[in-house]
């Protein structure tokens, strides 16, 4: 049987030492969150008794996972960003606060400073062409009322048809499937793109290998980002999953959710492409209203203040 130490005053004091008690400097909501951290550390070492060789093979794997820039992709594939958005409804819920789009994790995958188009852009650089199908997107964001909203901004991303992302890709163009479309006085958006794909953890990182060993797949269904935001509306963070795709319904990051599958229609007709500037006769059409709930306070209308990238940075 494990020895338990780690409640006992001289180790209390020890913790309580690392995490900065003893001293009035630096940021008492920090000393709070570690003071929790270690000791949660210290029980779950003690009750599961981890062995040396186990917790030093940890350090490395979270060494390793950095290193590889991977720790926002594990954070969703082991529900955590999935269970922050449950608590956000459950939140809401208590506060009353129903109705509109359902939210969804952001990812690890965002740019700022994308390209602000009014009304309608073209996201990608049509060097897919080839082997890409083109696709129209569009849609109408409303109020709580179900009415327009001029003037939105839906900020969108998605990958390309490797399952890639540009920035992090650094094969594609700046912000190649990457806009910004201020909605008109209608409310609506459009966006001509190309269809995306899913994508898988890269087989090699540290994600996959704990996936492994896990007894599970890293892979998610092809997908499409919003943050859509507006004067006087709550800030929206969701994506659409694609109907039909594999793993709608078994995404490894636990995106997929009711109301954000998006029915995509494949279009065979020669002369309608031909009328919408697509060679080839085959496209992709695919429709998508967003309602945004009223905020209740300004810093609602803002995303969070998590870290992202910025092209150039």
């Amino acid at each position: 049987m494990t020895v338990k130490v780690s409640h006992t005053d001289d180790v209390q004091g020890l913790f309580r030492e690392a995490c900065g008690f003893n001293n009035d400097q630096g940021s008492p909501r920090l000393k709070q969150l570690m003071f929790r951290l270690v000791n949660d550390l210290a029980k779950i070492v003690e009750d599961l008794e981890v062995t040396e060789d186990e917790f030093w093979k940890a350090v490395d794997y979270l060494n390793r996972l950095g290193g590889r820039g991977e720790a926002g992709l594990l954070v969703p594939g082991l529900g955590l960003e999935h269970f922050l958005d449950l608590l956000q409804d459950a939140k809401d819920a208590r506060a009353g606060l129903t109705g509109g789009t359902p939210r969804t994790i952001e990812g690890p995958l965002y740019v700022a400073g994308a390209p602000v188009c009014q009304g309608e852009a073209r996201m990608d650089d049509g060097s897919e062409l080839d082997r890409a199908t083109v696709m129209f997107l569009q849609g109408v964001v409303r109020d709580a009322e179900g009415k327009p909203v001029a003037g939105a901004v839906v900020d969108l991303w998605h990958a390309n048809t490797l399952g890639n992302y540009s920035y992090f890709d650094k094969s594609q163009s700046d912000y190649n499937l990457r806009r910004r479309i201020v909605t008109d006085a209608e409310g609506r958006y459009r966006a001509r793109s190309i269809v995306p794909s899913g994508y898988g953890c890269s087989p090699d990182g540290p994600t996959q290998e704990c996936l492994n060993l896990l007894g599970r797949h890293g892979q998610r269904p092809a997908h499409i980002h919003f943050f859509i935001s507006a004067p006087g509306h709550r800030h929206l963070t969701t994506q659409i999953n694609l109907a039909g795709d594999r793993y709608l319904w078994d995404d490894f990051a636990y995106a997929t959710r009711e109301g954000l599958v998006g029915d995509i229609r494949f279009i065979e007709d020669t002369a309608a492409a031909r009328d919408r500037g697509v060679e080839g006769g085959r496209f992709a059409e695919l429709e998508f209203d967003f309602q945004l709930q009223k905020a209740v306070a300004p810093e609602a209308e803002k995303r969070s203040q998590r870290p992202r990238a910025l092209q150039g940075a």
